[in-house]
């Protein structure tokens, strides 16, 4: 299973063993950047700083990793929050209006529990129940919705590779893909209040969703 290769890999680096580190390195660079390019308007340097930077945090939180997402998961938790610190550091510098992120209603659902705590005995049951509603969310709402979500955030591809995939323009994508947020959202929404998730999960996600 991934989660246990990944797992290996991560005692491995933290046990000092150079070609696994060569391999997280070689194998999370490239992933990273692209994930940071594909937010940074294209800007291939301040990608190439980000995903150094993100690796390096990781890096020295690694121990923290218990192997309840996958490692790119855990990772892109990182560079979300980098990316955060920069957005917001220009826009203090500079007055740079907010850049588009990711939906919160869609990084909720499928990054929310990436943060919990391993010794939380709710967190597995809790995992399974959300992917679960996700999983049921995306087959509730068109085919094609489902598609450019899963495209934006499950394989990560930019609106341009998307676009491609369609093909259609950028533009269009755009707006095919704020119609899939905004679908992905009520759905997700009505099935949340269906729902039996712990009471202190729920109304987080709740909250999250009010957009």
């Amino acid at each position: 299973m991934q989660a246990a290769a990944d797992k290996k890999l991560a005692k491995r680096v933290l046990d000092g063993d150079r070609k696994s580190f060569d391999a997280f390195f070689a194998g999370y660079y490239p992933r990273l950047y692209r994930f940071a390019l594909a937010r940074l308007d294209n800007d291939t340097s301040l990608a190439d700083e980000t995903a150094q930077v993100v690796l390096c945090q990781a890096l020295s939180k690694l121990d923290t990793y218990r192997g309840e997402a996958p490692l790119f998961s855990w990772l892109c938790t990182f560079c979300r929050y980098e990316l955060s610190k920069q957005r917001k550091a220009r826009q203090r510098a500079q007055g740079d209006k907010p850049l588009v992120e990711d939906d919160p209603a869609v990084s909720a659902a499928l990054d929310s529990l990436l943060g919990e705590s391993a010794n939380d005995p709710d967190v597995a049951l809790y995992r399974s129940e959300l992917s679960r509603l996700v999983k049921v969310t995306l087959d509730s709402v068109p085919s094609l919705y489902a598609d450019v979500l899963e495209a934006k955030y499950v394989q990560d591809r930019s609106v341009n590779e998307i676009s491609a995939l369609l093909g259609k323009s950028p533009k269009a994508t755009e707006s095919i893909l704020t119609r899939a947020r905004a679908a992905f959202r009520d759905c997700f929404k009505t099935l949340l209040e269906n729902e039996q998730l712990p009471g202190e999960r729920q109304c987080g996600l709740a909250s999250m969703l009010e957009y």
